[in-house]
């Protein structure tokens, strides 16, 4: 097992075959690639891996603000948290089968790994509960929070991860990617100082919920990300199969707190109240982002996904302001243009190297590294 940079690499039996991304959406941790080095890949791979991970992360989250702040009845957030894990589960399930070759050996396998293996499975509950939360305070902060904003805050779980990782796992960071830490804190920071002191009008909304959700969320996915993390060294297990056992926790976590969260209202208003097809389409987006990240991984590196996640930022923006009224000020601007920096520094510290200033006052590098 080798770490490089933000991400996990598992060797398993002489040979790179799986790739944890901790620092993407909930499904990020999830994900398996099979045997492909970055520098055999079509070199139009990467660009429309590219491509695909920044629509995915666009079209997710302004389609989920979309359809939470249209007039006319609204979707139950934990309903559509329960209907997520089942799609995750159904299509983990799929790519198992997909990779096995064989319907009868895939759940053969499975009853060995889930059934048979029941202490292993249960390592899996943590992580899933802490999941079901995280996604249940993703739906209440989208809900509070403009589409531009809720992308640019929800990158402290970057931060998040990073002081787990030292906690947890006693890993150590060098100093620019401390410095890279710092500098996405605090454009957070002159983000969410923005939201909640901006005098434009908005209907519907708390920013402090909002505020409150997304920071709750980015502590949540840190902590799963990294316990998820811990649970899997050591581990020759099929990611494919912790996806599905991540997955039965998740379905039922989700249906506890369905039913615990919003059962008198479900029994008033019926459980799919509220869905329309852009809502089980923004669901399932939502819910396939992992499995897209996985195309990224695959064919791209850390600079590529930094592009995607700063692309998808931009592009927020500036759909946000034709589509829910969003204003662009100058302190958001500078908050944004930190995170976008601060992503890039922390998974490509060389880059600091480019800096004039920084070569001048550091004439030894190595302290930096």
């Amino acid at each position: 097992m080798t770490y490089k940079g933000d991400r996990m690499t598992i060797t398993l039996m002489g040979t790179e075959s799986t790739v944890i991304e901790r620092n993407s959406y909930p499904a990020a941790a999830r994900i398996v690639v099979p045997n492909n080095s970055i520098s055999s890949s079509p070199s139009y791979m990467k660009q429309f891996s590219l491509l695909f991970l920044t629509l995915q992360n666009v079209t997710s989250i302004l389609l989920l603000r979309y359809v939470r702040t249209t007039p006319g009845p609204r979707f139950i957030n934990s309903t559509a948290v329960f209907n997520s894990e089942i799609q995750k589960t159904v299509l983990s399930i799929l790519l198992l089968i997909y990779e096995q070759k064989s319907v009868v050996g895939s759940f053969k396998l499975l009853y060995r790994a889930v059934i048979c293996n029941a202490t292993d499975t249960l390592k899996t509950g943590i992580p899933a509960l802490l999941y079901t939360l995280q996604n249940n305070l993703l739906f209440v902060s989208i809900s509070n929070l403009d589409a531009a904003t809720f992308q640019v805050s929800f990158q402290l779980k970057i931060f998040t991860t990073a002081i787990f990782t030292v906690l947890l796992l006693r890993r150590q960071f060098n100093l620019v990617q401390w410095l890279a830490l710092f500098l996405l804190f605090l454009g957070i920071s002159l983000v969410q100082i923005e939201n909640m002191t901006s005098t434009a009008p908005k209907q519907d909304v708390n920013a402090v919920l909002g505020f409150i959700s997304v920071v709750s969320a980015c502590i949540l996915s840190g902590l799963a990300g990294v316990y998820f993390e811990k649970i899997l060294k050591g581990s020759d297990t099929s990611v494919w199969i912790r996806n599905i056992q991540l997955g039965i926790f998740g379905i039922l976590f989700g249906f506890l707190t369905v039913y615990l969260s919003d059962g008198t209202e479900i029994k008033k208003k019926g459980f799919l109240f509220g869905y329309t097809n852009l809502v089980w389409t923004a669901i399932t987006i939502q819910s396939a982002g992992g499995l897209l990240v996985a195309l990224v991984v695959k064919y791209a590196d850390n600079i590529w996904k930094g592009f995607a996640t700063s692309a998808a930022i931009i592009i927020s923006c500036i759909i946000s302001m034709g589509l829910f009224d969003f204003q662009l000020t100058v302190l958001f601007a500078f908050g944004t243009i930190f995170v976008i920096f601060s992503i890039f520094l922390y998974s490509t510290p060389d880059l600091i190297t480019h800096i004039p200033i920084v070569n001048v006052i550091f004439k030894d590098k190595s302290v930096l590294f």
